[in-house]
């Protein structure tokens, strides 16, 4: 949640007033958003049977909450909703007049169906079909009930304005930390795919990796992330050249990721952006995608995009051998902070909201 924590940092710098309203997931309070909010209120997500429906996503669904709602009409302040998840009260009459907004992470409706496409237990592929089919359906019919919404990146924001008709989609950057280029020079040692691998998209993509670019490879592979299933292991461990280091230290990542030579980031869905792409630029060196992970991103200059699997296997194969240069780290140095910078990203969402005479 990168982005909802640095933005709450940068909203306050700017002189805003947040009354945060979240969904614990069981996870205690976090007395670190208190010093960025004047209000943290929490609750509990209505979770199992009950939530599922034939009409409203079940991430929907299972956010709906009295307690929140009545809070929320106390006042006239502006709502800004995180994710697609905390939607449902676009659709209550109470809050027509009031001002609202929403941050979209994906294009909720691809992203559960690529999660459909990726994973293999019957029970999860058939709530991923159902749950891409009731969120087309629904974020069809919220997309003119807020003021705006706000995309994380252009090809979202593109296929929002066309495939909805909506004329009140903009783009904006994630909010990230104070992150700052810091990817080597010269050579590194292997290539490097990490994320969480508990995930079905990324351990359908690490597993694409081996079998179809480094099986048949003198290249090392090194696959790191949390929570690697059995299978993944045992396919990793069939190869000599790959490596697989299950739930890393922060640190031990750090590392791996300053090291490696070529960040190999094949993504299977094309909405959103990954975080790993952007630790990968910032801190890594060469960085070779496919097209849905970084096409139309803005990110397209900084990558060596292939869509094959025979294409990108010839990539690596040529720029294994080629040294990262300085002039490439100026490059991102100049994209990534210009895009990236949480200020002049929170006067935009101030302006957005309030106009030029914005009274906090």
């Amino acid at each position: 949640m990168y982005d909802l924590f640095y933005k709450l940092a940068a909203l306050q710098s700017l002189g805003v007033f947040i009354h945060l309203h979240c969904f614990d997931n069981g996870r205690e309070p976090q007395p670190e958003l208190e010093k960025y909010c004047s209000e943290v209120y929490y609750y509990k997500r209505d979770t199992g049977a009950k939530s599922l429906s034939l009409r409203l996503p079940y991430i929907v669904k299972s956010r709906r909450n009295a307690d929140l709602r009545n809070r929320l009409l106390r006042d006239e302040y502006p709502i800004l909703m995180e994710g697609t998840h905390c939607t449902w009260l676009l659709n209550d009459e109470a809050f027509t007049a009031r001002k609202k907004f929403v941050r979209l992470h994906n294009v909720e409706h691809l992203y559960y169906y690529k999660l459909y496409k990726c994973t293999s237990g019957i029970e999860k592929k058939i709530y991923y079909w159902w749950e891409s089919r009731l969120l087309k359906s629904y974020e069809n019919k919220i997309i003119n009930k807020a003021d705006a919404f706000w995309a994380v990146t252009r090809k979202d924001t593109e296929y929002i304005r066309n495939e909805f008709s909506c004329k009140s989609v903009f783009f904006l950057p994630l909010f990230l930390p104070a992150w700052k280029v810091g990817s080597k020079e010269g050579m590194g040692q292997y290539c490097l795919y990490h994320g969480n691998l508990g995930v079905a998209e990324n351990e359908f993509a690490a597993t694409w990796l081996v079998k179809n670019i480094f099986k048949k490879s003198a290249i090392s592979l090194i696959i790191a992330g949390k929570n690697p299933s059995r299978k993944l292991r045992a396919l990793a461990g069939k190869y000599k050249n790959i490596e697989l280091i299950p739930n890393p230290s922060a640190n031990k990542m750090d590392s791996l990721i300053a090291d490696a030579h070529i960040h190999v980031l094949p993504s299977f869905n094309s909405t959103g952006i990954k975080l790993k792409l952007l630790n990968a630029l910032y801190n890594g060196r060469h960085c070779v995608v496919n097209s849905e992970m970084a096409d139309n991103t803005g990110l397209d200059e900084l990558t060596h995009i292939q869509k094959t699997a025979s294409g990108m296997k010839q990539l690596i194969e040529q720029m294994y051998y080629q040294p990262f240069l300085l002039s490439e780290i100026n490059t991102r140095k100049k994209l990534l902070e210009a895009m990236f910078d949480n200020t002049k990203n929170a006067q935009q969402v101030v302006q957005w909201i309030w106009g030029e005479n914005k009274n906090s």
